[in-house]
């Protein structure tokens, strides 16, 4: 896959791109926001962006606009940024952002991100018979999953829950869209029935670093499964 990296940091740049070229993807890298709108205005033919937020010129989030408004929103675009503020990255969000991730970053986490980006954007509505991520092995004919080899219960909505996260690693999911694929409707806000899921979750499978995995939530962004680095 071909992505924009916009990145005025040299070092920052240099680890971007070699670790998405080792990752198995071209990447162009612009060291201004003027200079990737430059090339755009040329051609469109990028499958993902990541955009540093402060640039010297124009900054990401006016990259992503003009994303948004000539591109459509098909072609997913991070945030690779040192802000944390909850209102910054609901900002981006509602402007159209994909994801985001916090320098300084992590290359695997990195690579991960992409591409679970990029699989959410090819039409695809399989669900793989088998998925495997450290010591987690799900058997999505049988809706069984196991831990270590050996078969831990869930009931079905936990079942799908955990599934859908182990399918997406590093995707983040709303409230909205977990409550919408899951259950088919929205639920309140007020309602505890998907954080008592992600609880029974947590706790059956023992997701935890340990294992390996974690599941990061902000209650005004959403939750997303993440691998822990050793």
């Amino acid at each position: 896959m071909l992505i924009a990296s916009v990145e005025d940091d040299p070092i920052q740049a240099s680890l971007i791109k070699q670790t998405l070229t080792q990752a198995g993807h071209e990447v162009h890298h612009f060291s201004s926001g003027r200079e990737c709108l430059a090339a755009l205005s040329k051609s469109n033919r990028y499958d993902l962006f990541i955009l540093d937020w402060e640039l010297p010129d124009v900054t990401g989030v006016e990259i992503l606009v003009w994303v948004r408004n000539n591109l459509g929103s098909q072609i997913p675009v991070i945030f690779l940024t040192n802000r944390t503020e909850d209102s910054d990255l609901l900002q981006a969000f509602q402007l159209g952002a994909d994801d985001y991730i916090h320098k300084p970053f992590s290359p695997a986490i990195l690579a991960a991100r992409v591409n679970a980006n990029l699989r959410r954007n090819t039409p695809t509505t399989q669900v793989p018979s088998e998925v495997i991520v450290g010591p987690y092995r799900f058997d999505n004919n049988a809706r069984k999953v196991y831990l270590h080899g050996e078969q831990i219960v869930l009931a079905p909505k936990e079942f799908e829950l955990a599934s859908l996260f182990f399918r997406n690693i590093g995707r983040l999911f709303s409230r909205d869209a977990l409550s919408t694929t899951i259950w088919n409707r929205e639920i309140p806000a007020t309602s505890r029935t998907l954080d008592t899921h992600l609880s029974n979750v947590r706790q059956k499978l023992k997701i935890h670093p340990e294992n390996g995995v974690q599941i990061v939530a902000s209650y005004a962004l959403g939750y997303r499964l993440e691998l822990v680095q050793d």
